[in-house]
């Protein structure tokens, strides 16, 4: 398996089986991996923060730390590899709350909600998300099979590659 990291502020997208997208220490920053299975094209977006308005040259520099400028790329990014609107499987992590409640930013939950109003407007579900808590959570995203692995306090757990069972959990503890 070649892994590709995907670091902070960052995307990375894969297209060969082999490859493995993986993110570390997302604490409020939001893990976003997109995974088309037909076109065997995954991409995963490592985004710090909600809105670029905060900082438009920043925001020019590197599209890659806001919501609003990484997701779209992302999404045009799969899709001129080959991926379909229609056949994305979607999972995010991330979003926690790293700070106390006092300080009033709450960036995990504002990244959290701006990631669902894009993708909403975009036309895009979620398949799966652990999102939200106080522990920082670290991502891999196989490309050949679409597997989503999360790991959170020295658990790791694999989102189903396919869609989750209706009625069912998304995730399940692997060993």
């Amino acid at each position: 398996m070649d892994q590709i990291v995907v670091g902070m502020a960052d995307c990375k997208i894969g297209d060969a089986p082999g490859q493995v997208l993986a993110t570390y220490a997302l604490g409020s920053c939001i893990g976003l991996a997109v995974h088309d299975p037909k076109a065997n094209v995954g991409g995963l977006l490592h985004f710090m923060l909600p809105d670029s308005g905060i900082d438009p040259a920043r925001g020019r520099d590197n599209p890659w730390m806001f919501a609003d400028t990484g997701i779209p790329l992302l999404l045009n990014q799969v899709y001129a590899r080959g991926a379909s609107k229609k056949r994305l499987i979607v999972r995010a992590a991330g979003g926690a709350n790293m700070m106390e409640l006092q300080n009033g930013f709450d960036i995990g939950r504002r990244n959290y909600l701006a990631m669902r109003k894009i993708l909403w407007k975009s036309g895009i579900l979620v398949h799966g998300e652990a999102v939200g808590g106080v522990r920082s959570r670290t991502v891999r995203l196989e490309v050949g099979s679409g597997k989503f692995w999360l790991q959170e306090a020295g658990e790791v757990r694999e989102l189903f590659a396919g869609l989750p069972q209706k009625g069912g959990d998304p995730w399940h503890t692997v060993s």
